[in-house]
């Protein structure tokens, strides 16, 4: 059963900005990840490691759907520790005064038997910091 984990955070900034900070990896390493390979292209792979020396947990993208300013979805998997592949999508939508963010990532359950790490409780609480914390004062510094 997919039981998708959904963040939304309104951001003072325009859809543009916003869609930049998502697509642009010079702004990416600034609040998200540095992700080197990262080319905003439908069917292009991107890979990286959570911030840090310890370079844990590879993390492996590929670019399922992109809607300019609107929406960018993408796969999301830890090769090294389970053939499970997920989905994350990232919705904006303009506002009088900035824009909705709205994160959705589905299909977490195919990590379930990897630890507390990996749990939904640990994904909710990651997207919340990075969206609500880290993309926000970003973009609204």
């Amino acid at each position: 059963m997919n039981t998708p984990i959904t963040v939304q955070y309104k951001i003072n900034a325009q859809v543009e900005k916003v869609w930049s900070a998502l697509t642009d990896k010079s702004e990416m390493k600034s609040w998200y990840f540095d992700i080197r390979d990262f080319v905003l292209e439908t069917g292009k792979e991107f890979n990286f490691y959570e911030p840090g020396e310890a370079k844990k947990y590879h993390h492996q993208c590929h670019i399922l759907e992109i809607v300019p300013n609107k929406k960018l979805k993408h796969t999301w998997s830890y090769p090294e520790f389970s053939d499970a592949v997920t989905t994350v999508t990232w919705e904006l939508q303009k506002e009088d005064t900035g824009t909705l963010v709205t994160l959705t990532h589905d299909h977490i359950e195919g990590f379930d038997s990897l630890g507390e790490n990996f749990s939904r409780k640990s994904f909710t609480e990651g997207w919340n910091g990075i969206i609500g914390q880290s993309l926000k004062n970003y973009l609204e510094k």
